[in-house]
């Protein structure tokens, strides 16, 4: 696929198994989820729930500066939880990192996440 690249930056955490944080192909950005890992010292952030939250939009944030974008670039995102009952939290954090019209959106609850996440996002992004 000639039109395929990887998209990586330090500014997020590494990948910690068989794929890349993003692959862009053509204009369109298939982004990793992204669960609360500090790109530094690539350990969980586990003050609050809050704090979680806020690192999975900085980790895709980097991603998509990487990528030729922003973090309003993204048209789909997909935004896991370990408990339903913090939507109401991810909405407004989510809000403090998008602009209207905001994405198109899944939540989805599910039982458990890599390292003991308590919320994940993934998405696919236009630039």
């Amino acid at each position: 696929m000639s039109n395929r690249s990887i998209v990586s930056t330090e500014n997020a955490p590494a990948a910690i198994g068989t794929y890349s944080q993003a692959v862009k192909v053509g204009n369109t950005v298939y982004l990793s989820g992204q669960i609360p890992l500090d790109p530094t010292t690539m350990e969980m952030v586990d003050d609050s729930f809050e704090s979680e939250t806020h690192q999975v939009f900085k980790n895709l944030s980097a991603v998509m500066d990487a990528a030729g974008g922003t973090i309003n670039s993204i048209v789909k995102l997909n935004i896991f939880l370990t408990d339903l009952s913090h939507f109401a939290t991810v909405n407004e954090i989510m809000a403090q990192y998008f602009d209207q019209p905001y994405p198109a959106r899944a939540a989805i609850g599910v039982a458990e996440l890599p390292k003991g996440a308590r919320i994940e996002a993934d998405g696919v992004a236009s630039v």
